[in-house]
């Protein structure tokens, strides 16, 4: 039985950001960007990267391709977890986090996000289910 578990949130945030970028086959269309590699955990949560949609068609035009990419979800980083708030289907997401048995609530904003908490490396593949909802519903709002 394995006793260590990973509970550094900058780590956790950094295995979600590989996956993202791996993942071709089910997160096929997101990506990381504004990615900060200095990032240091805080206690309310500091803002690691950001999670977008690529547009359709970038026309090979890749000084171009950040202005055509939607953001779609943000990471933030805490001492002992990191989170995703997800501002796109928040619904789907929710969803999709309880169906993977993460600690999950909505954050009243505008507009609305739902919070979706990363405790423990092992749960970042579990995490995947929640960008996939995300990839699923391109214009849910």
């Amino acid at each position: 039985m394995v006793t260590d578990r990973l509970t550094d949130g900058v780590r956790i945030a950094q295995l979600l950001a590989s996956e993202v970028t791996g993942n071709e086959s089910r997160l096929r269309g997101l990506r990381v960007a504004d990615a900060d590699p200095d990032v240091e955990a805080t206690t309310d949560g500091a803002l690691a990267y950001r999670i977008v949609r690529e547009a359709d068609e970038t026309d090979g035009d890749t000084a171009n391709a950040d202005a055509l990419c939607e953001a779609v979800a943000e990471m933030f980083v805490q001492p002992d977890r990191a989170r995703i708030e997800a501002f796109a289907a928040p619904e789907a997401v929710a969803a999709g986090a309880s169906e993977a048995d993460l600690r999950v609530r909505p954050k009243a904003s505008r507009p609305p996000r739902t919070l979706v908490f990363i405790e423990d490396g092992a749960q970042v593949k579990r995490a995947l289910t929640v960008l996939e909802a995300v990839r699923a519903n391109p214009n849910a709002e």
